[in-house]
């Protein structure tokens, strides 16, 4: 087996919840069972995620993160990564720091790659500082190998409405433009009815899209961005053909949805109540099957212009 097999190490820095699966607590569990070892630094540590009424816990500041940092550093520790993932970040200090990580590990590792999850809002709703966007637009994006935002982070970063296909592919090529080689598109109101699409985008030119069937009728699924961060990054390392990749990890995230549903309660699933933001949590350790051996039903359509 190929070192490029062997030698997979994430540094990965994104927020974490003590119960649920957001952020760190999203991605480790797939990464490893993909076979990554997973170095993880939480950006902010709370006690859940905001689904629910309450949320206790602590930010993690950019001193904070710059100290962990020079440890592994101090350590030659750095060289030991292949990847770095990025998810939640709350404050513009702490955002300017990762851009810093990102030059210096590309300085020790000019193969590392970087994939950046640009967590900003979803559903026209913006829930991070206003002041983050120019940062991500102008130091993070410029930085990544592989972008994975939804639709509404697309329009946030461009500054242009998406409203048909043809302004995706204007949107992703405004992210190649600034040496961007890989955009996903992890989901976006494109589709039919009852259906999600979500987009890729190679510098090379391949293109691909996907129509993903919506599951759960009324209820949203927090953590599911991070995981398809997570889940393409490891994807995208095992072969060259995307397309594959794309497919897989589609797969994988919607096994998990469609595990978490069939392991809602009865009642709910009778429309009896309403469904709580406990019992609507991921199954991530009930689907490592699907996660480990995903079982490809959505098939990528290339674009061909």
């Amino acid at each position: 087996m190929s070192d490029k097999f062997l030698n997979r190490r994430v540094l990965s820095i994104q927020s974490h919840v003590v119960h649920g699966y957001v952020g760190n607590k999203s991605a480790t569990f797939p990464l490893q069972v993909l076979g990554f070892e997973v170095d993880a630094i939480n950006s902010v540590q709370l006690s859940n995620h905001t689904g629910y009424g309450t949320i206790k816990g602590q930010v993690l500041t950019e001193k904070e993160l710059a100290e962990l940092f020079l440890g592994l550093e101090s350590n030659n520790l750095l060289q030991c990564y292949t990847h770095l993932l990025t998810g939640y970040t709350g404050n513009a200090s702490f955002l300017h720091r990762i851009a810093a990580i990102v030059t210096k590990l590309r300085q020790i590792n000019p193969q590392l790659i970087y994939v950046c999850d640009p967590v900003m809002g979803d559903n026209g709703e913006m829930y991070v500082p206003e002041n983050l966007l120019p940062i991500y637009r102008d130091e993070i994006v410029p930085l990544a190998d592989i972008i994975t935002p939804n639709q509404y982070e697309v329009e946030l970063l461009t500054g242009k409405k998406i409203s048909a296909e043809s302004d995706v592919w204007s949107a992703v090529n405004w992210f190649h433009g600034r040496g961007v080689d890989t955009v996903v598109l992890s989901s976006s109101e494109l589709g039919n009815e009852n259906e999600l699409r979500a987009f890729l985008s190679q510098k090379c030119g391949k293109r691909y899209t996907i129509n993903i069937p919506r599951q759960g009728k009324d209820v949203s699924f927090t953590g599911t961005g991070d995981l398809f961060a997570c889940l393409f990054l490891a994807h995208s390392h095992s072969t060259s053909d995307l397309g594959s990749a794309f497919e897989k990890t589609i797969a994988s995230l919607q096994a998990v949805i469609k595990r978490t549903i069939e392991l809602m309660p009865e009642d709910y699933l009778s429309g009896k109540r309403k469904i709580t933001a406990q019992e609507r949590e991921l199954k991530l350790i009930q689907s490592k099957n699907e996660i480990e051996n995903p079982v490809v039903i959505l098939k990528a359509q290339q674009i061909v212009d």
